[in-house]
């Protein structure tokens, strides 16, 4: 039905304007926590054997813990002819890049698509969290846009992706809310720029590192009318939130709802400061409204939270991964 999300909750815009609202009116002070990382391991233990659901929010660092680095070895072993030609250092600020022509800017896409939506990541991360709550009620949001979570084997219906997917494309008309698939196009791209399938069916750099940067005029994605396509991707109001999105933003408002009053552990992953305001900031806030609920972050050197909930929270310096194998 056209439109039917209109008369959902809105959990995202709704959750960020409590958040927003709650630091406004708080003006928290930050604490890094207390305890040994012993004593710390312990206490999350005791919060998610307590919990009657878990609502876990992820970010960059998860998926950085998890082997999907922008920069450095990954980057020179896919994108090395795109730093030489371009000086481009990393897979991030090589989204931002004004390149010649469309045909080198979608090749660069082709390459940076495949390598973090269409391929697992080195380590398992992903398939430890989904161990940890699979037999537990949970619901997931993130800003992380490469799929991870899906390819892990986390129920659809539990999770929210809020910033896009590097697997579908959008139109740049803000009043086209259609999104579309790009797997087949990405498969038909890498192979363009002459990159060679391995026995287990990866594309891999050919013997010889030969790859063009180029893709062919014809496979520059568009439109049946001739409109050109854009990734899906949260940059500006243009952002398509299609009707699975708008789905997912009302299954988190239901789940926050339905669970108010109950002991709920907000397990935060490797979020960082570029964004708080989509998961960490409500976290936060309800944390200190839900006398039920228990705080925990995750991450590598960004492991804080406020005072406020200091009794009811635990913060954990270090890498993502080594923590859950600990769990």
């Amino acid at each position: 039905m056209k439109n039917s999300y209109k008369n959902r909750p809105d959990g995202y815009r709704e959750t960020i304007e409590e958040g927003i609202l709650w630091i406004r009116e708080t003006s928290p002070r930050l604490t890094r926590g207390r305890g040994l990382m012993a004593a710390r391991i312990r206490r999350l233990k005791k919060a998610l054997a307590e919990a009657d659901a878990v609502v876990i929010g992820a970010g960059a660092g998860l998926s950085t813990s998890a082997g999907f680095t922008y920069s450095g070895e990954r980057f020179k072993q896919y994108f090395s002819d795109f730093a030489d030609a371009f000086g481009i250092t990393d897979m991030y600020s090589g989204g931002f890049y004004p390149f010649p022509d469309p045909e080198t800017r979608w090749a660069w896409w082709a390459r940076a698509i495949y390598y973090n939506r269409y391929v697992d990541p080195p380590r398992p991360v992903y398939e430890k969290l989904l161990a940890l709550v699979k037999d537990r009620d949970y619901f997931v949001i993130t800003t992380n846009v490469d799929h991870q979570f899906q390819r892990a084997g986390i129920d659809r219906a539990r999770l929210f992706y809020t910033q896009g997917d590097y697997g579908l494309f959008q139109s740049p008309d803000p009043s086209d809310r259609r999104t579309f698939d790009n797997e087949d196009w990405v498969m038909r791209a890498m192979e363009a720029q002459g990159f060679v399938r391995n026995p287990a069916g990866i594309w891999e750099v050919p013997e010889g590192g030969d790859l063009s940067m180029r893709l062919p005029s014809g496979l520059v994605p568009a439109l049946e009318d001739g409109t050109p396509l854009v990734m899906n991707l949260r940059a500006d109001d243009t952002f398509a939130e299609d009707e699975g999105w708008h789905r997912a933003s009302a299954a988190y408002a239901d789940f926050l709802s339905s669970h108010k009053g109950k002991k709920v552990l907000y397990l935060e992953l490797g979020v960082g400061a570029n964004t708080p305001v989509i998961i960490k900031y409500p976290f936060w806030q309800r944390t200190a409204e839900e006398p039920g609920a228990f705080y925990a972050c995750l991450n590598y050197g960004e492991a804080f939270c406020p005072l406020e909930i200091q009794d009811r929270a635990v913060c954990i310096d270090g890498d993502i991964g080594e923590i859950l194998d600990r769990l």
